[in-house]
């Protein structure tokens, strides 16, 4: 996993927020790059994840999301947390499919915020997802 510089922001809380994250976790995801205003994050699509149709169920797509979301907005040092978020599911995803989310931040304004995550199928860059979720820091 990626971070920022020696010199640069410290991301130590982002870190342990997300060593944490039991639910990311036990999904498989692994963060691969953590700094400011960015993350990416990856998982394996497994059987548990395949839904009746045979393709991944939209819900785990979102949970990916959404962990990558948690580690982009609370990357400005104060404690954050979802206040809504939207999908937009582009294509499918297969058993075996390895999912790439891709998170930043898109406008900041007081305790608010956006964040717009892609998630890409790794095999071909497919975009599976589009996601913007909107933040809100907490004070104190």
């Amino acid at each position: 996993m990626t971070g920022a510089a020696a010199d640069g922001p410290d991301l130590t809380h982002v870190r342990r927020m997300w060593d944490d994250d039991r639910a990311s976790r036990g999904l498989g995801m692994q963060a691969l790059v953590i700094e400011p205003d960015h993350a990416v994050v990856s998982m394996a699509v497994t059987e548990a994840m395949v839904n009746g149709h045979d393709i991944a169920h939209g819900g785990f797509i979102f949970t990916l999301a959404d962990s990558t979301f948690a580690l982009v907005c609370n990357s400005g040092g104060r404690l954050t947390v979802a206040a809504g978020a939207d999908i937009t599911f582009v294509t499918s995803a297969r058993l075996g499919d390895v999912l790439v989310a891709e998170g930043r931040t898109r406008a900041a304004y007081g305790r608010s915020g956006l964040t717009d995550v892609t998630v890409t199928r790794e095999s071909d860059g497919a975009v599976v997802a589009e996601f913007r979720g909107r933040s809100r820091s907490l004070r104190g």
